[in-house]
């Protein structure tokens, strides 16, 4: 398990969750299995996890368990999986977001500029466009928004209008195709955490993570009772900010909306004030951790 992903935050995220021994907990990014066999760990006889993974490798991990059902969908359809599965309400949900050390290690998935490889970079690569499809196929201004938006690069225009000349010529259809395209837009110093940012514009637009959190972050207060938990941890400020505000306020757009009284409307009581960090200790033993950050809330109660 540990080989194809070491769980991040793991005591953190699963503590924060308070599980109860005959509770129905959530795992929505399974993986290597590590958050949900922890929470198996503390359930008792008849308590409940679910888990799931769009990643078909990820069901080499699964525990011979009885008290799991494992779902082998993107997580933006768990209301309509629980519903079916009759798991409702949840006493928790976690979520460990962003891409699996698996998924990155896997050269021929496309998910890391370490490999020369296909730009594949889906979750799940038996469906769905390619980073390469998104490279041939997306109009200039689209792409625009994407590195800018999502990659946060200060010189979109100019990388695009490389890639764009790039393609004119020859198909962008690896990683090293990919490198070449841009290359004389890296920056001089830090050429690894700009790749990484284009890397990462490209996947969240292939999986459609951020879309995906959203509607996991609008469907939770309708999956969860009362006093249900969820925990969340996210990797980069995209992430961060979009589980931020909703916890905070309800909304992606973190208004926070009050009654006559002045008394706030947004459904979670926040737990975590500010985002937990790995210690330095976890960060040695897995450096992949350092950019995580952990928050959770507490579904209010109707007399709260």
């Amino acid at each position: 398990m540990e080989a194809y992903h070491i769980p991040v935050l793991l005591r953190q995220s699963v503590d924060l969750l308070g599980i109860r021994p005959e509770g129905i907990y959530a795992d929505v990014t399974f993986g290597g299995g590590g958050h949900t066999r922890e929470i198996l760990s503390r359930l008792g006889p008849a308590g409940r996890g679910v888990a799931f993974d769009r990643d078909p490798d990820a069901r080499q991990n699964l525990p011979a368990d009885d008290r799991l059902i494992f779902v082998p969908l993107d997580f933006k359809f768990i209301e309509h999986a629980l519903r079916e599965h009759n798991l409702l309400p949840l006493d928790g949900i976690l979520a460990d977001l962003g891409v699996s050390s698996h998924q990155f290690d896997t050269p021929d998935r496309g998910f890391s500029f370490r490999f020369e490889a296909p730009l594949d970079m889906r979750m799940n690569p038996l469906e769905g466009e390619t980073a390469a499809d998104l490279l041939r196929e997306a109009e200039p201004e689209t792409l625009i928004r994407i590195f800018r938006d999502y990659g946060e690069l200060d010189n979109a225009r100019r990388v695009v209008s490389e890639l764009v000349r790039a393609r004119e010529h020859t198909p962008i259809r690896t990683t090293r195709d990919l490198e070449l395209a841009v290359r004389s837009c890296l920056p001089p110093r830090g050429q690894s955490k700009y790749l990484a940012q284009l890397y990462q514009a490209l996947r969240i637009v292939v999986n459609h993570e951020l879309e995906a959190l959203e509607t996991l972050l609008e469907a939770a207060p309708r999956l969860l009772k009362p006093g249900g938990v969820l925990s969340v941890i996210a990797y980069h400020s995209l992430e961060d900010r979009l589980v931020k505000h909703f916890l905070r306020s309800g909304n992606r757009e973190d208004v926070l909306e009050k009654d006559f009284y002045g008394n706030p409307l947004s459904p979670w009581e926040l737990i975590t004030r500010k985002a937990i960090q790995p210690s330095d200790a976890e960060i040695e033993v897995n450096p992949r951790a350092r950019s995580a950050r952990l928050r959770a809330a507490k579904l209010k109660g109707p007399n709260t």
